[in-house]
């Protein structure tokens, strides 16, 4: 294996889909962009699908100008750039990432053709603006209620990708029972919760299957939440982007594994947790039993 191969790809993807995005904001072709910044038309293409082996500060510096990227937005891209010479099996990313222009998770999540997500709470895509305000009023419990309220927008926004007409997400959700008795906010947030689960899980492109505590602990291991992202393929069959495991850092920084064995690793975790879940009916049941409970 080269020391590009033991690269991560992320920081490289990351930076060409806020260039691409950018770029096509600005209503700019390919080309036209290529010899502002002058550059070729295949290079600029290779730095925006993260095909380019080595980023080169001068040309993501050239990149910004052209598109009139503000002075802050442009420090970060640069580091951003810089990040994307660092070699490891593994990326952990923290507060660089955390606004809402370069959040690394909720690009990629964005960009998937598939997630399959084990959680032990209800997970951003799934909950109502006052379980998300719940869980964001704890954990940001200095925030101001400004801050707060844009945190919670923003995570509401992202759920549009489940519904979306073109090319909607599809999310596999193996959903551990612990969450349905885990208070966040309230009682009457709870009920409205598990109500708001099982309504949106008969959407066609959304999976939901409840792991129950008589499951027991799968290949005796405490794994804790993560999120399988499949990207898919081309027209020629070939993968858009290779796939990967995210871990929410839950106040550290964020972890991502690429490396081939380790995905396969955690698909074949999702496997044995899906084999003891019930079926979606039964699990759709449960939730509307629970959310009873919590309005008697």
């Amino acid at each position: 294996m080269t020391d590009e191969d033991d690269a991560s790809t992320l920081p490289r993807r990351q930076l060409g889909r806020f260039l691409r995005e950018t770029r096509e904001g600005q209503g700019l072709p390919l080309d036209q962009a290529a010899r502002l910044a002058e550059l070729s038309k295949s290079g600029l293409h290779r730095i925006e699908t993260a095909q380019v082996a080595k980023v080169k500060i001068r040309e993501i510096r050239a990149l910004c100008e052209t598109y009139g990227v503000s002075d802050d937005e442009t420090s970060r891209v640069l580091k951003l750039a810089e990040q994307a010479q660092v070699k490891t099996w593994h990326t952990a990313f923290d507060g660089l990432y955390s606004d809402s222009t370069f959040n690394m998770y909720v690009g990629l999540e964005a960009s998937a053709r598939q997630l399959i997500s084990y959680h032990e709470i209800v997970p951003g895509l799934l909950q109502t603006p006052d379980y998300a305000r719940a869980l964001i009023s704890a954990f940001y419990c200095d925030s101001s209620q400004d801050d707060i309220d844009r945190r919670v927008e923003l995570r509401l926004k992202r759920q549009a990708i489940l519904t979306r007409k073109s090319g909607p997400v599809r999310l596999e959700l193996l959903l551990h029972e612990s969450a349905l008795h885990r208070i966040v906010g309230s009682p009457r947030i709870m009920a409205a919760e598990l109500r708001h689960l099982a309504e949106i899980s008969k959407l066609p492109n959304l999976s939901l299957q409840i792991h129950p505590f008589t499951s027991g602990s799968m290949r005796g291991l405490l794994h804790g939440p993560f999120v399988i992202l499949d990207f898919g393929t081309d027209a020629k069959g070939e993968p858009v982007e290779p796939p990967l495991v995210y871990f929410e850092g839950a106040g550290k920084a964020d972890l991502y594994l690429e490396r081939v064995e380790d995905v396969r690793r955690y698909a074949e975790l999702a496997t044995a947790i899906r084999s003891t879940c019930m079926d979606a009916t039964r699990s759709r049941d449960l939730l509307r039993r629970a959310a009873r409970s919590y309005a008697a």
